[in-house]
């Protein structure tokens, strides 16, 4: 049942979407270990390259961990109703989300500190940095009346999908350090002013959602672009174990908006985020 409040009506129940919150960070929970697992074989991959030319072949571990990613990319492919690739809107422009094509601008490196593999794992740092930023940023508008009466679910879903976020985070940070990079502690993305502009200007928690769910159906597509463009199998394991769970939030948000999330064949990777995004 609907709930209309201050001028915008959530689209679904507040249990209902409580109940999607708690699967959705019960998702999470099964994916930390494996999460974690093929970040520590990737900064390790990045260690040894650092130190030598790699001499053909991965270790065990690693071959494990691509086994693993696989499944995860199909667990991306299933979740994929979050996509709605066929509707495209203005906040694209502030989500920064490439229209060409990702191969091309992946092999855009300038002068980065970070390049080859890591700096997928610097995007995807930023990126999650960025969805942070943006749901706590939310969750202060709200606690300031700027967003009208937010429904104590939709408060939930925000705090939940931030937390995960910060842990998305906090494991490619530690492959970067790891691999003896600065870790990313900011939103070094070209598109983040524009990010800023677009949450301050949302007078309802539905505008939010909105802009929400552009951050999430992003974040998810260039994950899944990650796992056929990096070249370390650990690599991809580690995108294919998040790609999913950026997927759920996306399908969520769409539930929060009414739009059903009608499932695409595959997930595309039109929305996927630029690696030219970065500004470091």
């Amino acid at each position: 049942m609907s709930t209309a409040r201050d001028g915008w009506e959530l689209q679904i129940s507040e249990r209902e979407l409580a109940r999607l919150t708690q699967d959705m960070e019960e998702a999470h929970r099964d994916t930390l270990p494996a999460m974690r697992a093929a970040a520590a074989d990737l900064a390790a991959e990045q260690r040894d390259k650092a130190q030598s030319d790699r001499r053909g072949g991965v270790a065990d571990a690693s071959r494990r961990r691509f086994l693993l990613g696989a499944g995860g990319v199909a667990a991306a492919f299933a979740l994929a109703a979050c996509s709605s690739s066929d509707k495209k809107t203005s906040a694209d422009s502030a989500t920064g989300a490439p229209g060409g094509s990702p191969t091309a601008s992946a092999s855009a490196s300038g002068s980065s500190k970070y390049t080859g593999d890591l700096k997928v794992v610097a995007l995807a740092t930023a990126l999650e940095n960025q969805a942070v930023g943006a749901y706590k940023a939310t969750l202060e508008a709200a606690k300031a009346g700027k967003l009208g009466t937010v429904p104590p679910a939709v408060a939930t879903f925000v705090t939940t999908a931030m937390a995960q976020h910060a842990d998305h985070a906090k494991a490619w940070n530690a492959v970067l350090t790891g691999a003896g990079k600065p870790a990313i502690n900011n939103v070094p993305l070209s598109n983040q002013a524009a990010t800023l502009k677009a949450l301050g200007e949302a007078k309802t928690y539905g505008a939010v959602a909105k802009l929400a769910l552009q951050l999430e159906d992003q974040a998810a597509q260039t994950y899944l672009f990650a796992t056929y463009n990096v070249t370390s199998p650990a690599g991809i394991a580690t995108a294919a174990t998040i790609a999913p769970v950026e997927a759920q939030h996306a399908a969520i948000l769409n539930f929060i908006l009414g739009q059903y999330p009608v499932p695409d064949d595959f997930l595309p990777v039109d929305k996927a985020a630029s690696p030219t995004l970065l500004t470091v």
